[in-house]
């Protein structure tokens, strides 16, 4: 598996993020599609609406959160073609647009990842 980052979409396009994937579902306020230079967008791996909706409302429950987004993830079949991706590139950067980089869904996502779909 080659190497899996989390970027905020905001900060500028680099040759060391590798694959650059949107892993948002709603597409990004003020990012045209070529500032964003994507590879891929998977709004589809990306928090339920309802899940993100209850999130945003519910200060304070970061864990709860992580794993309600979990147990979405272990159900999700965009699972397996992010895993593809990761099998065939050396760096793959996960691109989230929320302001919050310590606790964001791409950070879940990352850790799922990492921690072999746990």
């Amino acid at each position: 598996m080659g190497v899996l980052l989390t970027k905020r979409i905001y900060e500028p396009a680099d040759k060391a993020d590798g694959v650059r994937i949107l892993v948002d579902r709603l597409w990004p306020r003020g990012i045209t599609k070529e500032r964003a230079h994507l590879d891929e967008w998977m709004k589809d791996i990306a928090p339920s609406t309802d899940l993100r909706k209850w999130f945003h409302s519910t200060p304070g429950a970061w864990d709860e959160f992580t794993a309600k987004y979990v147990s979405e993830l272990k159900q999700n079949p965009e699972v397996k073609s992010l895993m593809a991706l990761l099998e065939k590139n050396a760096t793959v950067t996960l691109l989230y647009s929320v302001n919050n980089e310590e606790q964001n869904h791409a950070l879940v996502l990352k850790n799922f990842i990492e921690n072999g779909l746990k």
